[in-house]
């Protein structure tokens, strides 16, 4: 495969995200979605990586990292998903690929950006007619960014450099939700709306 042309710096901040080969079930039931998410846990302390907001769906996943130490973030999508992969192929009697080509990451550099970024990841499950509310689909970070859960996949400072309360958190979201404060859907469309 060609090298990719992205230079995975410290301190900078990463959107990764793949989907199912085919549009396909990356994950059939709850022990699946808690398997890539244990994958995770256990290999964001070596790679020095902090999870700042991730959605699971069924067919996709997106993960908000940023990269606190040399090694690259690239490295992340690469070991949990060979994991998680072997796991789901052994698990489920398949073989071939699961994920529909290399993972995607692009590089946050823009804070009001990455505040709309972390928006669309929890609004997720309710855009794609999943959930009826973001705190009601349980395989993302969303409900420890609002405190009705005690997750460890959450950067708390993070969240309270960013958003004032839990509720100034809530409203963001639900504003993206209904409209009443568009996100754009590329990075390089709200660079052009600036």
């Amino acid at each position: 495969m060609p090298r990719r042309k992205l230079k995975f710096a410290q301190g900078a901040y990463y959107h990764i995200y793949n989907r199912g080969a085919a549009r396909a079930s990356i994950f059939h039931e709850a022990a699946d979605y808690a398997a890539m998410l244990w994958t995770l846990k256990h290999y964001l302390p070596r790679l020095q990586l902090t999870l700042i907001a991730y959605c699971l769906m069924p067919n996709h996943y997106h993960w908000l990292v940023r990269q606190d130490g040399t090694f690259n973030a690239g490295l992340l999508p690469t070991r949990v998903c060979k994991s998680y992969a072997n796991r789901f192929n052994h698990k489920y009697q398949r073989s071939g690929t699961l994920f529909e080509s290399r993972f995607k990451a692009i590089p946050i550099d823009n804070d009001a950006y990455l505040r709309h970024l972390c928006r669309y990841i929890h609004a997720n499950p309710v855009k794609d007619a999943i959930a009826t509310a973001p705190e009601l689909w349980p395989y993302s970070n969303y409900c420890d960014w609002i405190g009705h859960r005690a997750g460890t996949l959450v950067d708390h400072a993070f969240v309270a450099t960013h958003f004032p309360n839990r509720h100034t958190c809530r409203r963001f979201v639900l504003d993206y939700l209904t409209g009443r404060d568009a996100m754009p859907q590329t990075l390089a469309d709200y660079l052009a709306a600036l």
